[in-house]
């Protein structure tokens, strides 16, 4: 194997992430009781997603399912994601970070992007999320 062939086959083999972030004007707290609301589920997931606890399943009107992988309160909630039936799993993490006593940093961070998924649009979802979060607060 040449130098440019091992080196094309670790370039393909290389996850695909995608970080956003918004600071938004609330306390950590009630970010993280309006997530923890069937509204603030949706504006993470998209319309009919629901977080639930650790184990538990949710699924989106648009197709997107996944499995709750942990569950932080008032830190992070970790889950599965695919989008359909046939793509393989990818992990998003959503970390609540205090800014200051009265804002918090939002940061999603969508790892293990499956080739063939496009990165733009998969980043474009998780910034409308997080729009989504900021316009409920």
């Amino acid at each position: 194997m040449t130098d440019q062939s091992a080196s094309d086959l670790l370039e393909a083999s290389r996850d695909t992430t995608v970080v956003v972030q918004r600071s938004v004007s609330q306390p950590v707290k009630e970010v993280w009781r309006l997530l923890a609301t069937p509204a603030g589920s949706e504006a993470l997931l998209g319309e009919g997603g629901v977080l639930g606890d650790k184990g538990d399943s949710w699924q989106s009107a648009d197709g997107t399912f996944g499995v709750v992988r942990s569950y932080h309160p008032l830190e992070q909630i970790r889950f599965s994601w695919h989008a359909d039936s046939d793509a393989p799993k990818s992990l998003v993490d959503l970390h609540l970070v205090k800014e200051s006593d009265d804002s918090t940093v939002l940061e999603i961070r969508h790892e293990n992007i499956p080739d063939g998924l496009d990165v733009a649009a998969i980043t474009q979802h998780w910034e409308q999320a997080l729009d989504r979060i900021a316009a409920a607060n």
